[in-house]
């Protein structure tokens, strides 16, 4: 049974007494373990998916530092990179460690994400049911982030990790923090610093946290603006000392110097890795509204979910016109609502956790994407479930239709949720259906045609790197599939030129090394090996780390007689990648030098390595024959 005041205009305030399930605490232990076996037993089938060609290589399957493991150097690495255009330290030591654990299996590092998506789920019932003293609710608003497609993104992508990752730190931060409200104490507000930071290492998209933290004080704390008769019993969970607005902004000063730090290294690394785009001021302001507006809508019907929206180059006015007068509708309407709090939070809590990644400040190509949504859309599920309580609780609703339509609802966002899966199943599944659902979208384009060319469909494959050339001509990975195309046929006129166009429209490094490495191939396939070594020299100097550029580089530094070059670049070659040809490479150069100790070492090296080792010096001399 539920105690309840359905006095008119008033939140309803009600104390969770022995009900469907017994008492409060066995209900909450019964409650969460069907949170967590649902959350399982929706997820579980993306053991069996593969890593994803869109940015899993770059995180992991391709990252020499990831593929390493979990020791000093790549903690040191971790907490000095802006790889990627992200300082997160925590999510790379996270895939480091799945590595470890999982080595390049994809099934562990899916495993990982579903467990911090089961772990979130529980965080965010335990945290609401803590801080409002209902069970019910808090669980409904954990079931609909557990069950929601929008999230699908988010779980079954293993690079979002730190979408994952930096919510668990953000929900165990605002555990805390109702801790120091009732309480404040030095100690208290540090551990609530601390679980900050550790988020901001994880993700920045948490940045927006000290600004949560003043909405909990309005509700459901109730520390600011509290009268004496909103203040709650004091054998209630939320009863927490009252504060003035001034001084819950000035406790809040501390971190919020956190987040202006984050932003700042958020910031110099995106511009490192040239992340940002800088489309015009007005169409950002007006994608930002109407994108929001979007937002709403996949929340409440989720249809064509896709991992890329491409940014439009112009707006109907008259969608933006509507979207901004909903958004002002509803803004007006929750505020307007003060004595039921939770709406004004949950919608404030909702736009302003969006606010780092709704593209004022452009960060790549896309107008929106279903990730984003993992912590705003907390926002709306609070508003949603606290106002059909509410509703159903003033009309006297029996708790079997509540219960009933609930599950219903739940177990259609189950179903749709699963379908949105199955789209995750494989790489041209996934490209192939948000082609079919999004426009212009010339980066769909690119990773089909690469799901296409692992699949050894290079015919097929490169109709879509040409059909992404066609809607964006600056598109540098359509160009240098496009040139590898090329060479591989031949073509060698044709295949410099779209290197060279990658050279002209694209700072990243990465990008720029390998066109510098497959334009040093076709050097040293047309014996023109002084070329090959410069191209294979500025290779390196881009990606430090490109092991076949180092072995490039060495055989054509032999071949012009640069021998202490060769030597060098063998040397870095074999502490990224050991080999057995390459070591066999490295020794006989080195005999033929004179360094006989260091060459019968290389030598030793290569024999460990190798399970035949004739065929390994056949492959010795094949390469040096190039």
């Amino acid at each position: 049974m539920t105690s309840v005041d359905v006095s008119p205009g008033k939140e309803i305030q009600s104390r969770p007494e022995a009900g469907l399930f017994g008492s409060p605490q066995r209900q909450k232990v019964l409650l969460g373990f069907l949170l967590a076996v649902a959350t399982v037993l929706l997820y579980y089938p993306v053991d069996s998916h593969p890593f994803v060609n869109y940015d899993d290589n770059l995180y992991i399957t391709e990252n020499t530092h990831v593929t390493s493991g979990l020791h000093w150097e790549n903690v040191k690495w971790a907490f000095t990179s802006f790889e990627q255009g992200n300082w997160h330290p925590l999510t790379w030591l996270s895939h480091a460690l799945d590595i470890q654990l999982s080595g390049r299996n994809a099934a562990g590092h899916h495993d990982t994400n579903v467990v911090f998506h089961v772990l979130n789920v529980l965080l965010l019932f335990w945290v609401l049911q803590q801080a409002t003293g209902y069970i019910g609710r808090s669980a409904m608003v954990a079931a609909l982030f557990a069950l929601h497609p929008i999230n699908v993104e988010t779980v079954a992508w293993i690079s979002e990790r730190k979408n994952l990752l930096s919510m668990t730190f953000f929900l165990l931060a605002l555990a805390a923090y109702r801790r120091y409200a009732l309480a404040p104490g030095k100690a208290r507000y540090s551990l609530v610093a601390f679980l900050y930071a550790l988020g901001l290492m994880a993700k920045p998209q948490v940045i927006t946290l000290p600004c949560v933290l003043l909405l909990w004080d309005y509700w459901p704390l109730r520390r600011m603006f509290a009268t004496r008769q909103e203040l709650p019993a004091q054998s209630e969970p939320t009863a927490v000392p009252g504060r003035t607005f001034s001084q819950l902004v000035l406790e809040k000063l501390p971190l919020l110097v956190l987040s202006a730090v984050s932003a700042v290294i958020t910031v110099k690394a995106q511009r490192a890795a040239s992340a940002m785009r800088w489309y015009p001021r007005s169409l950002r302001l007006e994608n930002t509204v109407v994108a929001y507006a979007r937002y709403v809508k996949k929340g409440f019907w989720p249809s064509n979910l896709a991992p890329m929206y491409p940014h439009p180059y112009s707006l109907p006015a008259w969608e933006v016109i509507a979207a901004f007068v909903f958004l002002l509708a509803v803004t007006a309407l929750a505020i307007g609502e003060w004595r039921r709090r939770y709406l004004a939070v949950g919608w404030l809590w909702f736009l302003g956790t969006l606010v780092p990644m709704i593209g004022l400040v452009q960060v790549g190509t896309q107008a929106m994407a279903d990730r984003y949504a993992y912590l705003p859309f907390v926002g709306l599920f609070i508003m949603i479930c606290w106002s059909v309580a509410d509703w159903t609780a003033r009309r006297r609703i029996s708790l079997a239709w509540v219960s009933g339509v609930s599950l219903v609802v739940l177990l259609v966002l189950a179903y749709v949720t699963r379908i949105q899966m199955r789209y995750w199943e494989d790489n041209i599944t996934l490209w192939t259906r948000t082609l079919q659902i999004t426009s212009g979208n010339w980066l769909a384009e690119d990773n089909l045609a690469g799901a296409l060319m692992d699949d050894g469909k290079l015919e097929a494959a490169i109709e879509h790197f040409r059909a992404a050339a066609a809607i964006n001509p600056e598109d540098p990975i359509s160009h240098l599939d496009i040139g590898f195309y090329e060479q591989q046929h031949k073509n060698i006129p044709q295949a410099i030129e779209q290197y060279q166009a990658v050279l002209n429209v694209t700072p990243s490094p990465k990008l720029r090394s390998e066109a510098f490495n497959n334009w040093a191939l076709i050097d040293r396939d047309l014996g023109d090996y002084a070329a090959a070594r410069d191209h294979f020299q500025k290779a390196v100097e881009l990606s430090p780390g490109y092991a076949s550029a180092w072995i490039g580089l060495a055989m054509a530094a032999q071949k012009v007689g640069d021998f202490d070059l060769a030597i060098q670049a063998y040397s870095r070659a074999m502490e990224i990648a050991p080999s057995d040809s390459g070591y066999l490479l490295l020794a006989r150069l080195l005999e033929q030098k004179g360094h006989n100790a260091e060459a019968q070492a290389a030598m030793q090296q290569a024999k460990r390595l190798s399970r035949n080792f004739s065929e390994t010096q056949r492959e010795a001399d094949r390469l040096l024959a190039q």
